[in-house]
């Protein structure tokens, strides 16, 4: 017995220094994109993805996953050189979303944010924000989506931000400081629930990724034209408290170094979906479909921004069983 007990507390002390020496190699990261001008960072960014794209081994960066899903969602659209170009431009923007992240608290402000977004469409996010009413803020591993979510907050509409809690909490509680200093509260996926429920009964908004796996008891609704796995508690939320879903979005647009742009994105609303309005007889169905095709829409633009190494369809439907008759004997 004492010999497990010296066994697990050593596991726990390599843990938490492995955690430590991760966190410190993140610090250095951030002090060194910090200094990066927008060209310099895109220039890293690519750089990087090369060595994930062509260096390391696939079984280690889920090509194979993101081929599947793009051959899942696209069929027959792309070559496979352009496949292989779409997940090498996903790591590109990946990496550019995640130093843009820390680079925002530095460049992204109330005076200047102007200069780096251009918003589409922004009529029915406006009205739908100064309605009155809940505001449910959708979107997905798509664009720069925390880009979006730290707008928000600057212009003073907090929301309760619901996340995954990552694995290492030295790096959790970084992201936690970075979502939370613009008057967002951050919400655990996992078990949350309450949370949720307690901010929209107080009249408080939430904001979410809705492209996940939602397991076998999801509600399937076709994404890409393919049954996939979404969370019905979306539509619960906006049907109980009555909230206003906004499908937004923030895309990546053409760089423009020369006018000495740090980003350009564009930041829109893809729909607005009232619970109000909806007459189906399966109204969560109906809002779990409707907030998915607008994802979809979204990521048709520019799909190469989109994360493909999700597993989105790994849940299937079960299929019923229908009994057959038995035949008599004679």
């Amino acid at each position: 017995m004492p010999e497990e007990i010296v066994y697990r507390s050593g596991m726990i002390m390599l843990l938490s220094v492995r955690r430590r020496l991760e966190f410190l190699i993140f610090q250095i990261g951030i002090c060194v994109v910090d200094c990066l001008s927008p060209r310099a960072t895109a220039r890293l960014a690519e750089q990087l993805a090369w060595v994930i794209h062509y260096v390391l081994p696939r079984k280690w960066t889920r090509y194979k996953v993101a081929r599947e899903n793009l051959r899942l969602a696209f069929g027959d659209r792309y070559s496979e050189r352009e496949i292989e170009l779409l997940v090498y431009q996903m790591w590109v923007h990946l990496f550019r979303t995640v130093a843009e992240v820390v680079q925002s608290e530095r460049k992204l402000h109330i005076h200047s944010y102007r200069q780096a977004i251009h918003f589409a469409d922004f009529t029915r996010t406006n009205e739908a924000v100064c309605s009155g009413r809940r505001v449910i803020m959708l979107g997905g591993h798509f664009g720069n989506w925390e880009i979006g979510t730290t707008l928000f907050g600057m212009w003073g509409f907090p929301m309760g931000v619901v996340a995954r809690e990552m694995d290492n909490p030295y790096l959790h509680r970084w992201f936690q400081r970075f979502r939370e200093a613009t008057g967002h509260r951050l919400m655990m996926k996992s078990g949350g629930f309450d949370d949720m429920t307690a901010l929209l009964e107080k009249g408080g908004n939430l904001g979410m990724l809705c492209d996940q796996d939602a397991g076998p008891r999801g509600l399937f609704v076709d994404f890409f034209g393919r049954p996939a796995s979404t969370f019905k508690s979306i539509a619960l939320l906006a049907l109980e408290y009555d909230a206003l879903i906004i499908v937004g979005y923030s895309i990546r647009r053409a760089d423009d170094f020369d006018a000495n742009r740090w980003v350009n994105f564009e930041v829109g609303c893809e729909a607005l979906i009232d619970p109000r309005l909806v007459t189906s007889n399966d109204p969560v169905g109906e809002i779990t479909r409707q907030y998915t095709a607008a994802l979809e829409q979204a990521i048709r633009r520019a799909p190469e921004q989109y994360f493909w190494v999700h597993r989105r369809w790994k849940s299937e439907p079960k299929v019923r069983q229908i009994a057959q008759p038995q035949r008599l004997a004679g």
